[in-house]
């Protein structure tokens, strides 16, 4: 199968920014992440995460966060290309 990338907006709560939920993630699917941009505090966390993998690789990572209560969003690619 092909390898292509994608990339989204993560949002995570005050749980989430203490889980390390992106290595978490990464051990679980067959997916490579790349952080692109980040604010993190206390309170929240936004993440421009790029994924490369398998299309139903990144597919089932991204339920996976979800499930695990971070929100995520498609990013368009120049938005976070500088």
């Amino acid at each position: 199968m092909a390898q292509e990338k994608q990339r989204f907006w993560l949002t995570f709560d005050a749980n989430g920014v203490t889980r390390p939920l992106i290595w978490e993630m990464s051990q679980k699917y067959k997916v490579i992440f790349n952080i692109r941009s980040s604010s993190v505090t206390k309170e929240v966390g936004i993440i421009a995460l790029e994924l490369e993998g398998e299309r139903e690789e990144i597919k089932s990572a991204v339920k996976w966060l979800e499930g695990a209560g971070v929100q995520v969003e498609p990013v368009e690619i120049n938005t976070i290309e500088g």
